[in-house]
């Protein structure tokens, strides 16, 4: 006999610790699928109701006592529809990563993740104790299996839950978001309904925490591999989706499916979410940034006003010297055409100041990247100061190419709260400044097209201490992102010197990089937690 189930995907932002919020947001998400969508079946992402990742915060025992609390509430609260969440379980001295769904108070099926990931940025093995068992359970007479995100990247788990007599498998994910990660996700799960003949549905959450993003991108596969509904990246939702049981299978109803993205559109829909949801979730009224007249403090300008809007960012130029007109010139072109707050404080003062108490120690010495710094470090103060006085968060603005080699200074330009395109590399940069401005204009075009400048010296270039970027960057690429040998990235038609020389700045640099702000990660490797290199190294690169 044909039957159909109606199923809720609540595709939702979850905040790290939030229990209380996360429950009332699991809880009120609950009764609109109920109520709004008549839906049976709402389905919530990874450890929901205490967010992803939670990390240490697992070992407090307050937080145990948060989640027990949460699951009372939603099993007496939430009524007249069937519920899954996932949750941190304690259990004889262990903690497994755990979803049950529950109706009208009772539990239907219970589950504990099996396949815990330990690499990249995951290091789920120092937490949670593996689960061993399937778990399948039954609503309006369809059997339904359970995963939990990594689960379904191995054979195993969506396998047993096959041979446990599920007609289809919900994965509930905490999958971050990566260039390219949508089309990866698709294709393992592609590979796993080849093995099983089975359709799954696909939660994901959405959001910013910390250096991570959670872009959603929930979708359905049918038992034939084929994209049944798939829903808009980087937004929060509540999606239906009807399963129909028939006597061939269950088939996921046909419903919208959301495009995929380009590798421009969704790296700044990532940027934007990454950096707004750090200010919402930590309650800063605004930002402050150093606006330079160059490329990288522009396309920041660009993506905190889309994050939070031109009324709550405010920029500062601090010209010297060495500042061009042209400099001087597009910064406030930019202020002007985004509409945001807009000082100059110029750092002469200062810097002369700093250079004549340093004499007596120094003495007559020839200049050198010291007065460079200061520069950088006499900006620093007066933005942090304006964070200081204002609450507003400040911006730091360097690239990934600048992190990798040093070219940024401790205490001077790197100082600030957060790092928004800290993982993109310089030509990406300039590849998603012509993308925003396709969508509107945000960025003057000369400082797109100008030759990119510290301004520290007279006439000074990038490329005066650094090789050209599009040498540059894939150089960086293949060795932080590949953990490529010398000889594989010189075979790749680079000078193995430059490549020798490259190399050894990004390990002489790792000092600054531990001192630097967050970041967001857009790329398969980037400067934060799944970066490890050590500080102190003998590591010598073969010549």
């Amino acid at each position: 006999m044909d039957h159909n189930v109606k199923v809720a995907l609540a595709q939702v932002d979850l905040a790290v610790g939030d229990v209380a919020g996360n429950t009332h947001k699991i809880i009120e998400y609950a009764s609109r699928a109920r109520n709004e969508l008549g839906a049976e079946l709402v389905v919530f992402p990874e450890l929901s109701v205490c967010g992803y990742p939670p990390e240490d915060l697992l070992f407090h025992a307050g937080l145990r006592y948060k989640v027990e609390n949460a699951l009372a509430e939603i099993r007496s609260q939430v009524s007249g529809i069937a519920i899954l969440i996932g949750y941190p379980e304690y259990d004889d001295g262990h903690i497994y990563n755990a979803c049950s769904v529950f109706q009208d108070g009772e539990v239907l099926a219970h589950y504990r993740k099996q396949s815990l990931p330990n690499y990249s940025v995951f290091d789920e093995e120092r937490y949670f104790t593996r689960g061993k068992d399937a778990s399948v359970f039954t609503i309006s007479g369809v059997r339904i299996g359970l995963n939990i995100c990594e689960d379904v990247w191995s054979s195993g788990p969506m396998a047993s839950n096959r041979s446990a007599g599920a007609e289809c498998v919900i994965a509930i994910n905490g999958s971050p978001y990566e260039t390219s990660s949508q089309i990866s996700r698709e294709s393992q799960l592609r590979k796993r309904v080849a093995e099983v003949r089975i359709p799954v549905i696909y939660v994901n959450m959405v959001g910013g925490q910390d250096e991570l993003v959670f872009d959603g991108g929930s979708f359905a596969m049918s038992a034939e591999g084929e994209i049944c509904f798939r829903a808009p990246p980087f937004e929060e939702g509540l999606h239906e989706l009807v399963l129909q049981g028939t006597a061939s299978g269950v088939v996921p109803e046909a419903g919208d499916c959301a495009e995929l993205l380009d590798t421009e559109a969704s790296v700044y829909k990532a940027l934007v979410t990454g950096t707004r949801d750090y200010i919402r979730k930590h309650g800063f009224p605004g930002v402050i940034l150093g606006l330079s007249g160059g490329m990288d403090s522009a396309l920041v300008a660009a993506i905190a006003c889309d994050a939070i809007g031109a009324d709550r960012v405010r920029a500062v130029m601090m010209p010297f010297r060495y500042t061009s007109k042209m400099s001087q010139e597009d910064a406030a072109k930019q202020a002007a055409m985004l509409g945001i707050g807009y000082d100059v404080i110029p750092i002469a003062p200062m810097y002369e100041a700093t250079i004549a108490q340093l004499e007596p120690v120094l003495g007559e010495r020839e200049p050198d990247s010291t007065e460079e710094n200061i520069q950088a470090r006499c900006r620093g103060l007066l933005l942090m100061a304006i964070s200081n006085k204002t609450g507003r968060m400040l911006l730091t603005t360097g690239n990934k190419s600048e992190m990798a080699v040093g070219y940024a200074t401790l205490y001077g330009d790197m100082a600030g709260g957060f790092a928004p395109i800290k993982d993109c590399s310089k030509t990406l940069v300039y590849r998603l400044a012509r993308y925003r401005n396709s969508l509107s204009d945000a960025i003057p075009e000369r400082v797109i097209t100008r030759e990119p400048s510290a301004e520290l010296r007279p006439d000074q270039k990038d490329s005066d201490s650094l090789p050209d970027y599009d040498v540059l960057d894939p150089i960086l690429e293949a060795f932080i992102e590949q953990d490529l040998s010398v000889a594989e990235i010189t075979d790749r038609g680079f000078d193995r010197d430059t490549v020798i020389r490259i190399l050894e700045m990004v390990k002489r640099n790792e000092y600054k990089r531990r001192q630097a702000p967050p970041g967001i990660r857009i790329s398969g490797r980037a400067f934060g937690r799944d970066w490890r290199y050590p500080i102190t190294s003998g590591y010598k690169f073969p010549r």
